[in-house]
């Protein structure tokens, strides 16, 4: 390991500007971190830590606490149109969507910064307004006014990162997958159980409600939208497209809608991955989303956040030329992100169904997937838990200590 005191600004607080955080700063780098939000931003649904991410979260030291605050999820069950389960995959079974590592956003936000907030200085409240690269190092100029230097910047804010267009315009693409999501905290009802539940209603909607820690419950509407046509609507306006889509939807529809009315904490936004061809320019990189986010439809996210962000550091820390470094961490990352973006073919718009009878087809299919004959068929040829990584997808991590 190449001894270094480099000093490093992260913009965006989130799960992967202190993931590299905290491994920069174990390697010997001077790290800050820039937020724009006055706090932590603790909102947010459940997500999941698994394959290359839960080994990274043990060499970090952080995965008891990750169980610790599990969701309690028990797993996924899509529901009938008579309010009935008619498939069921249990987060033990061969193939499911919840994993063991089960949290919410926030949750591991927390933890993160506990595992940082030492070694790591954080500037809330700031956000970067100028960048200037010069030969030895980048001149940032803050919202705040203040002015100051860093040998390196990294954008981890977010698939609409104001730090990656100062630096990379209009390059990296946003690649609408036609879909649109909400997502809420709601009162949790005696009616309510530890399953994730997902109900498709007919006229492409879908609608879900997962468990969370704090005796609450978490909410999704998604739909299908073929025009990119809700930017820039108030919160007023948002609510109000959502209880348009959600009327006649049944199930827990009219519930759903009604919390609108009485929560501020609600996330309305299209559905797309981010498409970079390249995540570095001089001495400035890009991870997590906002260099390659691959949408929640794959459910690596998360993922790709704490890969991205530990190869980077690692690579940083094994190159005296940062130049190298970014080449060598995009060259181990590259072919992991591609993989992780190319969709099934027919997603999203498969599990959309317009009309009834597309409904009905779906939840028997599901059906007859959750069976137990065909999930112990399945658990013959997967050697690993749905979620882990497969030979075609693995990712290396190489141990840079």
């Amino acid at each position: 390991m190449i001894p270094k005191s480099r000093t490093v600004l992260i913009s965006g607080a989130s799960i992967a500007g202190p993931t590299l955080a905290f491994w920069l700063a174990h390697y010997g780098f001077t790290v800050t971190i820039v937020e724009r939000s006055a706090a932590l931003r603790l909102g947010g649904q459940n997500i999941d830590v698994n394959g290359p991410a839960r080994r990274i979260a043990q060499k970090m030291g952080i995965e008891q606490a990750i169980q610790a605050a599990n969701t309690g999820e028990i797993g996924l069950q899509f529901i009938g149109q008579n309010n009935q389960a008619v498939a069921s995959f249990p987060k033990e079974g061969a193939v499911s969507g919840t994993q063991e590592l089960e949290i919410l956003r926030g949750d591991l936000v927390s933890i993160l910064y506990e595992s940082t907030k030492q070694n790591v200085t954080y500037r809330f409240g700031d956000s970067i307004t100028n960048l200037e690269q010069n030969p030895d190092e980048v001149a940032v100029t803050f919202s705040s006014g203040e002015t100051e230097n860093f040998q390196l910047v990294v954008a981890a804010d977010g698939v609409r990162s104001s730090t990656r267009r100062l630096v990379f315009g209009e390059e990296p693409v946003f690649k609408y997958l036609g879909l649109y999501t909400a997502y809420l905290t709601i009162p949790r009802q005696p009616t309510d159980t530890n399953w994730w539940r997902w109900y498709t209603a007919i006229d492409r909607r879908v609608l879900m409600l997962r468990p969370d820690n704090q005796g609450t419950m978490r909410a999704s509407v998604a739909f299908l939208e073929s025009d990119e046509a809700y930017e820039k609507l108030s919160p007023a306006e948002q609510k109000h497209v959502l209880k348009t889509k959600l009327a006649g939807a049944g199930w827990e529809a009219d519930r759903i809608s009604h919390a609108l009315d009485g929560t501020p904490d609600v996330y309305f936004d299209k559905i797309g991955q981010v498409m970079a061809p390249r995540w570095s320019t001089g001495r400035v990189a890009m991870i997590g989303d906002a260099a390659y986010c691959p949408s929640p439809l794959t459910g690596k996210g998360t993922t790709l956040a704490m890969v991205g962000a530990y190869l980077l550091a690692g690579e940083l820390a094994s190159h005296e030329r940062h130049q190298d470094a970014f080449v060598a961490y995009e060259k181990r990352m590259r072919p992991y992100v591609d993989a992780v973006q190319k969709l099934p073919p027919g997603v999203p718009w498969i599990v959309y169904p317009r009309t009834g009878w597309g409904v009905s087809v779906l939840n028997t299919l599901a059906g007859i997937f959750a069976s137990q004959p065909v999930q112990k068929l399945v658990g013959l040829f997967t050697s690993t838990k749905s979620g882990d990584e497969s030979n075609e997808t693995a990712i290396v991590l190489p141990d840079y200590v």
